[in-house]
């Protein structure tokens, strides 16, 4: 490798590469390049792991690492949180098993793709240190809890997309997630989330997806969530909804509100009554029991009137005092044939 020590980048992505005996190390590539910006390997078969720690320190300049798609095992390699210049970290579709450490959030990075893993346990309260602007947790085995953190710091001001769909995560649904300025993706379908839905939801106007498909939800959809500006998809099927109001029965004439399979007596492709009633009796509803369920952060009131079209002061939720950036163009807004960036990551090699 002596004469490749002036390479600044390698792109292996989609070469298959096979090692001697079923066997291709990292060590011996990422190790031996110093000067290395970007090291790309998407869909080929390294094994193991990340080199030991020292070797990151080695590689001043990276800036992105792309490990997708391999075979790697072992635990999360924190070898990568010495990488002081990462802006793009991908280590989908491997065999990564354990804890994420709390310091991944702390990576001055805008992507941190780990879907398709078999990562556990909670996901760590510091998820608000991140600066990033793509969150991909999908397809893992995460537990506990979303963050209520997720509200504030970094993710509050710059997160646009995020992936929690098919993990174990339960608990109430945080009114925080309302505090999220940028949200246009939030999918945390295919989880054992409970609860009703946050008032607070009705404070994403950027918001263009957003999916619980699949999760033990109850009570009814607010009806301010229904007239968000921006909102092309709700998905909520497969939950324990029990009523929608007039502004999101709209929504379902149009085919952008899902509420299949939920327990809303005068709709059609319900749950059966039996089903319904033995969820209820041996679920008991304690997440209502907690007030902020019924908070709009951006207006800083409670709402308890779920039907209602608009505040007690008579002001609609959205008008030109609500956002700062009314007066500058919305670069957030994807156009209707765009694909979402964290949904291209739920591929192999969709990126």
């Amino acid at each position: 490798m002596g004469n490749l020590r002036a390479v600044s980048g390698v792109d292996f992505n989609g070469y298959g590469f096979l090692g001697k005996g079923g066997k291709l190390k990292l060590e011996g590539f990422l190790n031996e390049l110093p000067d290395l910006a970007f090291f790309h390997s998407n869909s080929n078969n390294f094994t193991e792991s990340v080199p030991d720690v020292n070797f990151i320190t080695k590689i001043r300049f990276l800036y992105e690492l792309d490990l997708s798609n391999n075979k790697l095992t072992g635990p999360f390699p924190k070898q990568v949180l010495q990488a002081k210049n990462l802006t793009f970290l991908d280590l989908r579709f491997n065999n990564y098993a354990g804890p994420i450490p709390a310091d991944v959030f702390k990576l001055d990075v805008q992507v941190i793709f780990l879907n398709n893993n078999n990562f556990e346990q909670n996901i760590p309260d510091s998820i608000d240190k991140t600066p990033a602007l793509y969150l991909t947790f999908a397809n893992n085995k995460f537990t506990g809890p979303i963050p209520r953190s997720i509200g504030f710091g970094n993710t509050s001001n710059n997160l646009l997309e995020v992936l929690f769909l098919n993990n174990k995560l339960s608990g109430c649904l945080p009114y925080e997630i309302g505090q999220l300025k940028k949200i246009t993706l939030f999918d945390a379908s295919k989880n054992l989330i409970t609860g009703p839905i946050p008032q607070s939801f009705a404070c994403l106007n950027k918001i263009e997806i957003l999916n619980f498909a699949n999760n033990l939800l109850y009570g009814d959809v607010p009806e301010l969530v229904c007239k968000l500006p921006n909102l092309q998809s709700l998905t909520l099927s497969s939950n324990y909804i029990t009523e929608v109001g007039p502004e999101c029965r709209k929504l379902i004439k149009k085919g952008r509100l899902d509420v299949r399979n939920n327990c809303i007596l005068d709709l059609p492709n319900q749950r059966s009554k039996e089903v319904c009633a033995d969820f209820f009796k041996k679920n008991p509803r304690d997440c209502l029991q907690n007030k902020w369920m019924f908070y709009l952060p951006c207006r800083k009131q409670f709402v308890y009137d779920t039907q209602a079209n608009q505040l007690s002061d008579g002001r609609q939720l959205f008008d030109s005092s609500d956002d700062d950036d009314d007066d500058e163009p919305d670069s957030t807004r994807r156009s209707s044939s765009s694909r979402p960036v964290s949904y291209a990551a739920l591929t192999p090699n969709g990126l």
